[in-house]
């Protein structure tokens, strides 16, 4: 939601169609269902719901997702002189591939490595990445982007994974739930 008011605040315009709006979300239950089958370790001891501070991190992450959303925008519009059209499609991919690196820094309270995902969530990963990487280079129910456009956000996005999981660690660990 934030992100749409900041697109809008960009632009002047809406940073995502409805049809984007539906892509995200079919997509995103993908990789959201793959998560059930997931390798991550269980807690060694039983956990207390802290909502608070588990609202704070959810807080970091979303802010931290949010951030780098705009700034991929700030770029494309800015510094590539995308017009509204690209900026919608630029934003679409933005999402999806955040989504992407907030799922696998989440999915472990350690280090992103530490525990191999399942076959599931992987294949979903690359089934997700495929299906917007696709329809925004070829232009289908969106503006078509150039390969290296759609290449160098996902590119972003990976490196704002390691990033996230970079700061991720210490911050659970402040609010005692790493």
């Amino acid at each position: 939601m934030l992100l749409l008011a900041v697109g809008l605040v960009m632009t002047g315009h809406a940073i995502l169609t409805p049809l984007l709006m539906v892509i995200i979300m079919l997509t995103g239950d993908l990789l959201g269902m793959s998560l059930t089958t997931d390798n991550v370790r269980p807690s060694s001891t039983p956990n207390a719901w802290r909502i608070g501070e588990v609202t704070a991190a959810g807080a970091f992450i979303g802010i931290c997702e949010l951030v780098f959303c705009s700034a991929a925008l700030a770029i494309a519009k800015f510094h590539l002189g995308f017009g509204i059209e690209g900026l919608q499609t630029l934003a679409f991919l933005a999402i999806v591939f955040g989504n992407q690196a907030t799922t696998y820094t989440n999915r472990e309270r350690r280090r992103m490595g530490s525990s191999p995902p399942s076959r599931w969530l992987i294949a979903s990963s690359v089934v997700d990445v495929l299906i917007a990487s696709t329809l925004a280079t070829f232009g289908i129910a969106m503006a078509r982007l150039p390969v290296f456009v759609v290449g160098g956000t996902l590119a972003a996005a990976v490196v704002f994974a390691f990033v996230l999981d970079f700061a991720k660690v210490p911050v659970f660990r402040r609010l005692r739930i790493a």
